[in-house]
């Protein structure tokens, strides 16, 4: 708990830095330079996933494993073999888009402005990799905060660096500006690997043991047995993710709009709207990282009812933080989108994808707990699922129903993968779910606790402090609401505080 709280907080910091450089970002380039940049991201999503092949997770579960079977010593090895791996994936990925990039940026994105910021993405994939590596060595350890160090101190030069490239090259266009901000997150990617591997080199000394060495054998064979699946089943998952973002911006084209509106659209839906709706989200994303190693040592040293336990708190309370961001995104939508992008588009799209928090919150908590319980290759089984459906009602959908069947896509998808993830984590750990506990109750106390907020803030103008108040009212009685229907115990909060005290 003391970590997620340490990694939340970093994550929160990053993001609310990551949104507003989002801000200053549309502002400076566009909503047709954001849909670009988008298009750019969807091929560095899938070469991320490439080159780190499944290493995090390995290197997690394998150095958490040895802690958990007092095999300490045995993580210099495990992680020798990890960065070799890193080094091995990293580098054909960076090649292969490197020689490559003429006919992505042509063929794949069918815009020959992205060729410049493909090749500078592909100097970054090595080290991205064996950052990846190290990070799962630090979750697995339970050192969080030096994670977090680098995090912070990668995103301060990823901006610098990047306002410094947008001053030099606007005015020329916006695939050199695009190219700027690809180049700043090169160079920042160098920087965070060189600072995360002299931190590893100095954590790792504790593991040293001047006695008889262990047999290592069979640890190349377990590494690849954990990332191999993964990293097959996240080849086809992003392969299809990349696949559906490259059809979204022509689906949109077939269906009468221009190229540049289609971009504009694209790029308010992906760069705009959905960066603020997963905003809160960095706290469930700390901990479905942190929740592995704990899962994972629970299951070596087969304590059962301690994992149910955990996954029971879990469910529950990633439901009951989901709903209340919902309903704070749906109640005060206009507020959001008028003070970070002053556009009526955004406010709309925060609004129709504000129910769609929970789904997707709960996703990310129940994903990290099957990856823990050593169920990831079932994980990433429906990942696959989600994106093959995303992909046809993409091509089926968007030339008839433009933007409108977009955002039926993404509905269909994240309650499909939300449900199979969820339905195999209840068979696994036979974990009863209640739900009026954990959704009747909540929905019913955030839709009064917005209420009441709105009545009591209702006469403030329009600015960054009346929403920060009704956001603090809200939650306040949100809180209140649950506690006295019951659906938030005095149990319930003795177990939080009682984890931070341990």
């Amino acid at each position: 708990m003391l970590n997620t709280a340490l990694l939340t907080a970093t994550a929160l910091l990053m993001r609310t830095v990551g949104l507003s450089f989002s801000v200053y970002l549309s502002a400076k380039i566009g909503t047709a330079g954001m849909g670009l940049y988008q298009l750019i991201l969807s091929v560095y999503t899938l070469c991320v996933t490439i080159s780190t092949s499944g290493i995090n997770l390995a290197s997690t579960r394998m150095v958490a494993e040895a802690l958990g079977g007092r095999r300490a010593d045995q993580s210099h090895a495990i992680m020798r073999r990890c960065l070799s791996y890193s080094i091995f994936f990293g580098g054909c990925t960076a090649t292969a888009l490197f020689l490559g990039a003429d006919y992505v940026g042509n063929v794949w994105l069918a815009d020959n402005r992205t060729i410049l910021s493909l090749r500078l993405l592909s100097l970054s994939m090595p080290f991205l990799s064996m950052s990846s590596a190290m990070a799962g060595y630090f979750t697995a350890v339970r050192r969080v905060f030096k994670n977090a160090c680098v995090q912070v101190a990668e995103q301060v030069i990823r901006i610098v660096l990047t306002v410094l490239g947008l001053t030099l090259t606007l005015r020329i266009g916006i695939d050199y500006a695009c190219a700027a901000i690809i180049g700043g997150g090169t160079a920042a990617e160098l920087c965070s690997f060189l600072m995360t591997y002299v931190l590893y080199r100095i954590d790792a000394r504790r593991y040293r043991t001047g006695g008889k060495q262990r047999d290592n054998r069979g640890l190349t064979k377990k590494m690849l047995g954990i990332s191999i699946p993964v990293a097959f089943s996240a080849y086809a998952r992003s392969g299809l993710v990349t696949i559906e973002h490259l059809l979204i911006p022509r689906g949109l084209k077939k269906s009468g709009i221009s190229s540049d509106t289609a971009l504009s659209a694209y790029g308010i839906i992906q760069g705009m709207a959905l960066p603020v709706i997963l905003f809160p989200s960095a706290l469930l994303t700390s901990f479905a990282g942190l929740i592995v190693p704990e899962l994972a040592e629970r299951k070596e040293q087969g304590k059962t009812v301690q994992i149910e336990r955990i996954v029971g708190r879990v469910f529950q309370l990633t439901l009951m933080f989901a709903i209340c961001v919902s309903g704070i995104f749906f109640f005060f939508a206009e507020d959001f989108g008028l003070l970070l992008y002053d556009n009526a588009d955004t406010v709309q799209f925060i609004q129709i994808l504000a129910p769609l928090v929970p789904v997707m919150y709960l996703d990310t908590a129940v994903d990290g707990m099957l990856k823990g319980l050593g169920e990831q290759v079932s994980s990433m089984r429906y990942n696959i699922i989600d994106a093959s459906v995303s992909v046809l009602l993409v091509w089926f959908l968007l030339p008839r129903y433009a933007i409108a069947g977009y955002l039926v896509t993404i509905y269909v998808t994240e309650m499909l993968n939300a449900f199979l993830s969820a339905n195999r984590l209840i068979k696994v750990t036979k974990v009863p779910i209640k739900p009026c506990s954990c959704i009747l109750g909540p929905v019913l106390a955030i839709f009064g606790g917005c209420m009441a907020s709105r009545l009591i803030s209702s006469a403030l103008p329009l600015s960054a402090f009346s929403l920060t108040l009704e956001i603090v009212l809200t939650v306040l009685f949100y809180l209140a609401f649950l506690l006295l229907s019951r659906s938030l115990t005095k149990e319930d909060v003795h177990w939080i505080f009682s984890a931070f005290r341990g």
